[in-house]
C-alpha cells in the first residue's frame, strides 16, 4: 500500500469517527430531551411545581427559568443581584437578568477570569451595571466582599434582592455567615445524598475542587442552614444541582404546600447537563452590547 493510499485510508477513519461521534451526541441529546420532557410530565398536574418552568438562556442547566418563575411569583421584576462563583460570565445564573434590567455584582476566586470579564462585558461595567470582584471568599469576608462590589454600583447590601452561591464545596460555609437577607437564595447542593441525609464537608480554606463527587453539601444539610436564615425551600432542579430558597415573608401560597427537601429533592442527573443542557441549547454562549444594555 502506497502512502497516498494510506493516508487516504487515515482520513476516510477519522471522517468516519467524527460522523459516529456527531450522531452519538445528536442520539444523545434527543434521549435526553425525551428524558427532560418525561420527568416534567410528571409534575404538570401541579402547577405550584417549579420544575415544569425550567429553560437555559445563560445558566448551566434549566436555573434561568426556575429563577424567572420565583421572581414572578413573588412580584420581582427587576432588582439587584450579587452572584459568588461565574467563571467567565458565559455561564451563570445572572447573566440573562442583566438582559431583563437588572444590576448587581459578580465575585470570581480566579484571577485568570478578570481579562475575559473585563474584555467581554466592557459595556457593562462601564455603565455600572455590573461590578467585578476578584478574590477567594470565606465565612470571614464574604458579607465586606458583597458590601463592596455593591458600593461600586452606590447600591447597599440591604438592597440585594438574588444571591447565587457557586463555589464547589464549602457554599454552606458563605451561607450560615450571611449578614443579609436577599428574597431569594440559589445555592448549590450534593445530591449524592437524598434526604434526610444531612452531610457537610469538613470547612477547608484552600478546598478546590477535584471533579468527584466530594463536593458541596446535602440538600438536608442546606436546608437546615437556610431554615434558620428565615428562609424556605421552594425548589430544586431536574439535574440536581441547585436548590432555590424564598425568604420566608414572601412564600405565602405562592409555592409547593409541602416544602421538604423530601419533597423537593431531585437525585443527581448530571448526564442531562452534558447531554442536553451544554451539547444542545442553541450556540455557543456569548455576549457583546445590545441596543437596550448598551
Amino acid at each position: 500500500m502506497g502512502d497516498d493510499q494510506q493516508a487516504r485510508l487515515t482520513d476516510g477513519l477519522f471522517q468516519r469517527l467524527d460522523w459516529l461521534h456527531a450522531e452519538l451526541r445528536r442520539n444523545s441529546g434527543y434521549l435526553a430531551r425525551q428524558e427532560i420532557e418525561r420527568l416534567v410530565d410528571g409534575l404538570r398536574a401541579n402547577p405550584h411545581r417549579l420544575e415544569q418552568y425550567g429553560y437555559k438562556v445563560y445558566s448551566q442547566n434549566d436555573e434561568d427559568g426556575i429563577l424567572a418563575e420565583i421572581f414572578r411569583r413573588i412580584d420581582l421584576s427587576a432588582g439587584v443581584f450579587c452572584e459568588i462563583g461565574v467563571e467567565n460570565g458565559l455561564e451563570c445564573n445572572t447573566l440573562w437578568l442583566l438582559h431583563r434590567g437588572w444590576r448587581g455584582g459578580w465575585l470570581e476566586a480566579n484571577e485568570v477570569q478578570r481579562p475575559a470579564i473585563e474584555q467581554k462585558f466592557q459595556s457593562l461595567l462601564t455603565t455600572k451595571r455590573l461590578a467585578l470582584a476578584i478574590g477567594r471568599l470565606a465565612p470571614g469576608n464574604v458579607n465586606g466582599a458583597l458590601r463592596q462590589v455593591l458600593s461600586s454600583l452606590d447600591l447597599g447590601l440591604d438592597v440585594l434582592d438574588f444571591l447565587s452561591i457557586d463555589i464547589d464545596g464549602m457554599d454552606i460555609y458563605l451561607l450560615e455567615a450571611l449578614e443579609c437577607a436577599p428574597k431569594v437564595i440559589c445555592i448549590e447542593y450534593n445530591a449524592k445524598f437524598p434526604p434526610p441525609v444531612s452531610k457537610v464537608p469538613v470547612y477547608q480554606e484552600d478546598y478546590v475542587w477535584r471533579f468527584g463527587d466530594y463536593m458541596g453539601s446535602s440538600l438536608t444539610a442546606v436546608n437546615e442552614a437556610a431554615v434558620a436564615k428565615g428562609y424556605s425551600l421552594v425548589a430544586t432542579n431536574l439535574t440536581g444541582v441547585n436548590a432555590f430558597f424564598v425568604r420566608n415573608d414572601l412564600v405565602k401560597d405562592r409555592f409547593e404546600k409541602d416544602l421538604t427537601p423530601e419533597n423537593l429533592y431531585n437525585p443527581p442527573r448530571y448526564y442531562l447537563t452534558y447531554d442536553h443542557y451544554s451539547g444542545s441549547v442553541g450556540h455557543r454562549a456569548d455576549f457583546g452590547p445590545y441596543t437596550d444594555i448598551a
